[in-house]
């Protein structure tokens, strides 16, 4: 059809309402799409851990190769001034919040603000009972 009307598609008849529809998936053993309001997301595995904390340590080591040897470049000069923003104010800007969050794992603050320098927001996002 070419007008702007277009048909309706029929929508079959429902039993029962939606929460009991989904009380019954439940019950089935069917786990819910969403993530309850106030639940912890799991733990991510060590293999995903490494990985994110790795992207900080290449920026670091992006950062020291420009200041070893100077990029002449202008896309890699703006790319260098980017990531010492994000290396040194944004990851200094997270020291509190990350303190907070390792005080409650009983982890010393010096150690927290060296590994949030380092690590910025994949160490104390990450945080699990093994970092203690």
């Amino acid at each position: 059809m070419t007008g702007a009307h277009r048909p309706r598609r029929a929508t079959p008849a429902r039993e029962g309402s939606a929460r009991e529809a989904w009380a019954a998936r439940i019950q089935h053993g069917e786990q819910p799409r969403h993530r309850a309001i106030g639940t912890t997301p799991p733990a991510p595995g060590r293999s995903t851990v490494l990985a994110l904390r790795s992207i900080p340590v290449l920026g670091w080591a992006f950062l020291l190769l420009g200041v070893v040897r100077p990029f002449r470049s202008k896309p890699l000069r703006a790319i260098f001034w980017i990531d010492a923003f994000l290396s040194i104010v944004v990851h200094a800007a997270q020291i509190p919040v990350a303190r907070r969050e390792a005080a409650k794992r009983g982890i010393a603050p010096g150690r927290t603000a060296v590994m949030t320098m380092v690590f910025g927001a994949t160490w104390w996002k990450t945080l699990g009972e093994d970092e203690r």
